[in-house]
């Protein structure tokens, strides 16, 4: 399998009709640490566009393994969550973004998910 080294676009619609997501500044991977730069934000298409830039409180920005994929933190809360499955999320105000809730409701399902890289 190609491995590529891009900035990736991931975008979900939950069952409730909400679009949001993420722009990383880097590929995913696997990792116990957080990593990722401050060129990283968090969208929402929902009820209006609004965009979430780095703070500069943290430089807590991308997280993952098997069993979830999380972007923002603080204080226990993460700005987008993802389980194992991208079937359930979550989405919470964190320190990194100073995000609102991205989707209708803090806890969602996801009805679809596109990610796409940058070459």
């Amino acid at each position: 399998m190609l491995k590529i080294e891009s900035p990736i676009l991931l975008m979900v619609l939950d069952t409730e009709g909400a679009v949001f997501g993420v722009l990383t500044s880097c590929s995913l991977r696997m990792s116990e640490h957080f990593y990722g730069t401050g060129e990283s934000f968090l969208f929402t298409f929902h009820p209006e566009f609004k965009l979430y830039k780095w703070t500069g409180e943290n430089v807590y920005f991308i997280k993952g393994n098997a069993d979830f994929l999380a972007f923002g933190a603080g204080d226990g809360q993460f700005g987008l969550w993802l389980d194992g499955d991208l079937f359930h999320g979550r989405s919470r105000r964190c320190k990194t973004y100073d995000n609102d809730v991205l989707s209708t409701k803090e806890d969602f399902v996801v009805k679809a998910l596109e990610a796409w890289g940058f070459v």
